[in-house]
């Protein structure tokens, strides 16, 4: 069945580039056209999609895999092979036969065909597998709150066809609230997999059940079995444990940036913008901002500051200044208190209503600093906090922030005790742990209206 609908596939793609290529050609040129068909370069093109697409995953199963992936993973396999169909045509000096409006349209038709084949296919898979048909039989060896998420992420994604049948309780005597067939003994479970024809076995199982994870893959050795193991690796990992490529092996992620490349890159482009448009949109209120600073006091209008960004790198944050100018003792940070008699009365207002903070836009302009993400802390508080609070130097793991999850919780200004900080520390890993794009427009609209005032800025 798998080579039948993979074989399918196959076929299904060469001719949407056929018959896109041909609808192409009906729209671009007319009927009596010598140039109405480019077969040789199409059929290049079909070919070489037969040796790029497998390459990338695309004939891979569906089952489990998001939309989104999927088609992901279509766009970009034909967008390489137009690329190299293209080089091809440059190469044999024939590029300029080629009409760019037929190719355009030719690359979109059939890009869009393909795409949303799969995306019907997968409609239609997800409607069968809800009525219970094309369903795949799972049986979970597991122990403890693990093998319970598992299962309810199963229930949650009834498209994907995976059902949950027989669960193997490694830890006999811990309690399991589930309707599946429950074992507690190695032979009975396995007994019990084979009568049935279950067609997976899912080893949710911590590290240190090394023992256990061998026992039941040799005891499946022999038989047309699928066996997945699925780490419990909470106890051990910062953040979410993801499995990556490194030289060839699989690796797992234990303490690394919890946000993939392609969301680093979403997040930087989208900062990049918003700051420039911040700019563009705030400057007479930072004039005003300076103007006021200037006349409240002798000293420059910024107040600069080394902090620690991304990777620990070192860059100078920009305020505008709010207090007197004064002597600060080397190595020595003395944060701003209630009533602090160095803060000018410019400079409490600023405080109070953040605009203090507007001048970092230049920062993240420069790709020092992010929009949303952990407040940048003093380099003397790097120093003293990250060996008494926990996950404390993880914070640096992304582009610190201009406003953060913390900030918005109430965890801002003065930190004079550690439980502060580490209401402030928790907040962020929250934040690195659960970052969307919509959680970071979420932050920016509760700063605006929330965050302009706080009782513990001063």
């Amino acid at each position: 069945m798998r080579l039948i609908s993979g074989l399918l596939a196959r076929m299904f793609d060469v001719g949407m580039i056929l018959a896109g290529a041909y609808v192409a050609s009906q729209i671009r040129f007319d009927v009596g056209s010598q140039r109405s068909f480019y077969l040789a370069f199409v059929a290049f093109a079909a070919a070489f999609s037969l040796a790029v697409f497998p390459a990338l995953g695309v004939y891979q199963s569906w089952r489990g895999r998001s939309k989104r992936v999927l088609t992901g993973q279509v766009a970009l396999g034909w967008l390489i092979v137009q690329a190299c169909a293209m080089a091809l045509m440059f190469s044999l000096h024939r590029i300029d036969f080629v009409s760019r409006l037929w190719f355009f349209y030719w690359t979109g038709i059939s890009g869009a065909a393909m795409i949303a084949g799969r995306l019907a296919t997968h409609v239609f898979l997800g409607r069968v597998r809800h009525a219970g048909l094309n369903l795949q039989t799972v049986a979970v060896a597991a122990c403890g709150e693990h093998c319970d998420e598992i299962i309810r992420k199963m229930e949650k994604a009834p498209a994907a066809g995976f059902r949950a049948k027989a669960l193997y309780n490694l830890h006999s005597g811990s309690q399991t609230n589930t309707p599946l067939a429950v074992f507690e003994e190695h032979a009975a479970f396995a007994r019990y997999v084979r009568e049935q024809n279950i067609g997976e076995v899912w080893l949710a199982l911590p590290l240190t059940e090394e023992r256990a994870i061998l026992r039941i893959v040799d005891e499946f050795r022999n038989d047309l079995i699928n066996i997945r193991f699925m780490p419990d690796v909470r106890a051990l990992a910062l953040f979410e444990g993801s499995i990556t490529d490194v030289l060839g092996f699989p690796s797992i992620n234990l303490a690394v940036s919890p946000l993939p490349p392609n969301a680093l890159l979403k997040k930087e482009l989208f900062d990049r913008l918003f700051a420039l448009g911040a700019l563009l949109a705030i400057s007479p209120i930072l004039l005003g901002c300076a103007l006021a600073v200037k006349m409240s006091s002798p000293g420059p209008v910024f107040f600069k500051q080394r902090r620690k960004g991304a990777d620990g790198r070192v860059f100078t944050i920009y305020k505008f200044r709010s207090m007197r100018m004064h002597e600060q003792k080397r190595g020595v940070l003395e944060q701003a208190t209630r009533g602090d008699p160095r803060i000018t009365r410019v400079g409490a207002f600023l405080r109070r209503t953040s605009l203090d903070e507007l001048p970092q836009f230049i920062n993240v302009l420069r790709g020092e600093m992010s929009v949303v993400g952990p407040r940048p802390h003093a380099i003397e508080h790097d120093d003293l906090y990250q060996n008494i609070v926990s996950g404390y130097i993880h914070r640096y793991r992304i582009k610190p922030g201009i406003t953060g999850w913390a900030q918005i919780n109430g965890f801002r200004g003065e930190t004079d005790r550690i439980e502060k900080m580490e209401g402030r520390v928790e907040h962020d890993l929250y934040y690195l742990r659960n970052w969307s794009f919509k959680l970071d427009v979420k932050i920016i609209f509760a700063t605006v209206f929330k965050g302009l005032h706080h009782p513990n800025a001063y």
